[in-house]
């Protein structure tokens, strides 16, 4: 069950970053929001391969995926400053 909620948040976090840029006018609004949501799931994998370096780590939720995959790498920062602060 928790996967398939996953996949779902995934599928719907893709489909309204396309309608965002394709209501700001980008001529390739599926390409864009690609775009703009690899960097934030890298980022985010990034901290979690090398959590057992550092130490640092973020929990894997749909929140954290949302929030990686809408906002990108700040988001990803943000996530990490939020983790030490609380």
């Amino acid at each position: 069950m928790e996967n398939r909620l996953i996949i779902l948040i995934c599928a719907v976090v893709i489909i309204t970053l396309t309608i965002i840029h394709f209501i700001m006018g980008s001529v390739h609004p599926l390409r864009s929001a690609f775009v703009s949501l690899v960097p934030g799931l890298a980022a985010l994998g990034c901290v979690d391969f090398t959590s057992i370096y550092t130490g640092v780590f973020i929990p894997l939720s749909p929140l954290t995926l949302s929030i990686s995959a809408v906002l990108g790498i700040p988001g990803v920062t943000c996530l990490l400053i939020l983790r030490q602060i609380l």
